[in-house]
């Protein structure tokens, strides 16, 4: 039964990053986090303890940055109660951040999201001989 609610999930998570609206996502994110969810930035070294604290960072944030981000999903994978979400955030410069949230499921609930963001950066002159574009 877990398999087929965590799928139905999955399926939530993918239209809600689909939309664009981190506004949106925040929502429905509180809508599918456990009550003992977790949210971990490992890049800012932040844990995030608990639905409503999440909450209140994601119903504070366009007016604490003066930003509204747009999301850009690339694609979903994963099965089980393992799935990874890989997209670009444009936070309202026009740079396309690279993102990727690894989401852990339980009984149809995300009970563990890790988020990582990174800036891009041009690649170096030297590799250019065995690498190829992948825009």
């Amino acid at each position: 039964m877990a398999i087929d609610t965590d799928r139905a999930t999955v399926e939530r998570l993918r239209a809600m990053f689909q939309s664009g609206s981190l506004e949106g996502l925040a929502g429905a994110l509180n809508e599918l986090a456990s009550d003992d969810f977790i949210q971990d930035w490992p890049q800012s070294g932040e844990r995030i303890r608990g639905r409503e604290n999440a909450k209140a960072i994601n119903d504070n944030y366009p007016q604490m940055t003066g930003s509204t981000p747009r999301f850009t999903l690339r694609r979903i994978t994963g099965e089980g109660a393992s799935w990874t979400v890989e997209g670009t955030i444009d936070y309202g410069d026009g740079t396309p951040v690279s993102y990727i949230g690894v989401a852990e499921l339980r009984d149809g609930k995300v009970v563990h999201l890790t988020e990582y963001y990174a800036n891009p950066f041009d690649a170096p002159a030297w590799r250019s001989r065995w690498v190829e574009r992948a825009d």
